[in-house]
């Protein structure tokens, strides 16, 4: 039978959860400032390289430290964090003058 060592599955759940927020947090940020700049595929680029770089070395870091039950948890935590921010958005903002 498989060991499951759930401090390091929690340790990925807390890093994941929080790296998660910030890669959609960044997301939005990004989004919302590209649609005011003259060159919005630039600044999508750039953002999307340094929220990627950011969250696979997070992700790097946490399964060096707490194995692969930490990157498991790791994983789980991101998918669930982009499950809560694509449901935000969806009911979130509407347009303009739509009801």
């Amino acid at each position: 039978m498989i060991t499951v060592d759930w401090n390091a599955v929690m340790l990925g759940v807390a890093a994941g959860l929080v790296m998660g927020a910030c890669f959609f947090a960044g997301l939005a940020i990004g989004v919302r400032h590209a649609l005011r700049s003259a060159s919005p595929v630039k600044l999508l680029s750039i953002s999307a390289a340094l929220r990627i770089s950011a969250l696979l070395g997070g992700g790097w870091i946490i399964a060096g430290q707490g194995g692969p039950w930490a990157a498991l948890g790791y994983g789980a935590a991101f998918i669930f964090a982009r499950v809560v921010a694509t449901t935000f958005a969806r009911i979130g903002v509407t347009a303009g003058g739509a009801s």
